[in-house]
């Protein structure tokens, strides 16, 4: 295979590795949350996270000479999009206390409905047709599977669950803002030093909420810390950061688009280890998310990189 054809299927590599790196994210959170508060779990995943990353920025030159040719208007993007993405895990996190894996899944990965809006009005990201059909099949199947019922449900009332929707919405309006400034920035900083400095950013806002709102941060079980740190290594350093990679070389519709993969993957893993079975509809939603990424990727080209990655 030559380096072209390489480089080209690389990214589409990568959606496939977050996607099932991702897809665990819910089941460690619902593991921790049985002795963690949800604030803790999500400040630990983006800290240890960040602790790894620093290790590596340390013994790579290169890595910190990206940062010091940061523009100052770079890095006061970077530090937004890491606000962004620390907002994101506490209130994704928090609304998995009060409804279930599968909705509040699939309410935060709504997020390619506004990345694609906000896309063509701010980065003049032309639309394709098989990609905005390849979205409607994907929300469609999104809808299709919140409709499907709220099997396993936390045991909350219902204002409590609709307030854990509420908190999976501003999470993906959140994640949405993430991307986009990724994308941006994604062409000037190759993947370590980006993903350092936006999860170091979020992991001090997640440190900051949790001593505003006095959570400790020490005395959970074994078994709770082995969960914080499965999240920080698979869906946060595998996961996010291969999506963070392909933002690099594929459109930031695209890549949103693909993370609807996630409600599958995470349906199949809450059927598997929560016993949270899905329904004809939860099975027919599926079906059309991955039908809805297939097409999504039919018309899209992989662009070129700029930042060099490893």
């Amino acid at each position: 295979m030559s380096d072209k054809s390489s480089s080209d299927i690389m990214p589409y590599v990568m959606i496939a590795v977050a996607i099932v790196a991702v897809s665990t994210a819910s089941i460690f959170i619902r593991s921790a949350q049985r002795e963690a508060p949800s604030l803790v779990i999500a400040a630990y995943r983006l800290a240890i996270a960040s602790l790894i990353l620093t290790s590596i920025m340390l013994l790579t030159p290169r890595y910190r000479a990206e940062l010091r040719r940061l523009t100052p208007g770079d890095l006061a993007w970077a530090l937004a999009s890491g606000v962004f993405l620390g907002i994101h895990f506490a209130t994704w996190i928090s609304s998995l206390d009060y409804t279930t894996v599968l909705v509040s899944v699939v309410l935060v990965t709504t997020t390619p409905l506004w990345v694609a809006l906000a896309s063509a009005l701010l980065l003049h990201e032309r639309l394709r047709r098989d990609t905005i059909i390849g979205l409607a099949l994907a929300l469609a199947g999104g809808v299709l599977i919140a409709l499907g019922g709220d099997a396993g449900a936390a045991g909350a009332s219902g204002g409590m669950q609709m307030w854990g929707n509420f908190l999976a919405l501003v999470g993906a309006w959140t994640v949405a803002a993430y991307w986009m400034i990724g994308r941006r920035l994604r062409a000037r900083l190759s993947v370590i030093p980006y993903t350092w400095l936006v999860y170091g950013t979020a992991a001090l806002v997640l440190l900051a909420t949790v001593a505003v709102a006095g959570l400790p941060m020490t005395g959970y079980p074994a078994e709770t810390y082995l969960w914080f740190v499965l999240l920080a290594v698979v869906p946060q350093l595998l996961g996010h950061s291969s999506f963070n990679y392909a933002l690099a070389h594929l459109s930031t519709v695209y890549v949103s688009v693909a993370t609807l993969g996630e409600p599958v993957g995470a349906t199949l893993l809450a059927l598997a280890l929560l016993g949270e079975a899905p329904t004809p509809l939860n099975v027919l939603g599926g079906a059309l998310i991955l039908g809805g990424i297939f097409l999504a990727s039919r018309e899209e080209q992989p662009g070129e990189l700029v930042a060099e990655e490893v």
